[in-house]
């Protein structure tokens, strides 16, 4: 099917699935968080004479931050370690992702060994993004991932 709509070998077609195969699980991951903010809180904050809006800004949309940050790093790791969709719609060597690039550094034939430093050292570089973007996000993601679990 990707190969008829000329989105093989192409990012956009390979975010498409991803777009597909996470947005459905995140958002019922996201239900529970939406569920814990108690509606009061917001019709309390228009009566002190806040918009609709402003109340969703100042006081719905701080509370589900931990939500939305949880949900965005399942997302992201997700995206980020996905192996089999890539392998199967990026055919190029061009366009390959980082998992793709770094089954390159495994030997497949019997007459090579795998320089198995080399397989570690690409497998630091791959994952220096991720530890950098849970540093960013630690603090909200460790209250975001309490949060939902617990109905009050």
């Amino acid at each position: 099917m990707m190969s008829s709509l000329n989105l093989l070998n192409n990012v956009i077609g390979v975010s498409i699935i991803y777009i597909a195969a996470v947005v459905p699980f995140t958002i019922w991951m996201l239900r529970g968080f939406v569920a814990g903010v108690p509606a009061e809180l917001e019709e309390a904050a228009m009566v002190d004479g806040l918009s609709r809006t402003g109340a969703f800004f100042r006081i719905t949309f701080p509370l589900l931050a931990p939500g939305l940050v949880a949900s965005g790093v399942y997302a992201f790791l997700q995206a980020w370690n996905e192996f089999t969709v890539a392998l199967v719609i990026l055919q190029k060597e061009e366009y390959r992702t980082l998992p793709l690039w770094l089954r390159g550094f495994v030997q497949a034939s019997a007459t090579r060994a795998t320089d198995w430093g080399q397989v570690m050292a690409a497998s630091t570089l791959v994952a220096v993004p991720v530890i950098i973007f849970f540093l960013v996000v630690q603090g909200r993601l460790t209250s975001g991932l309490v949060a939902g679990a617990v109905k009050g």
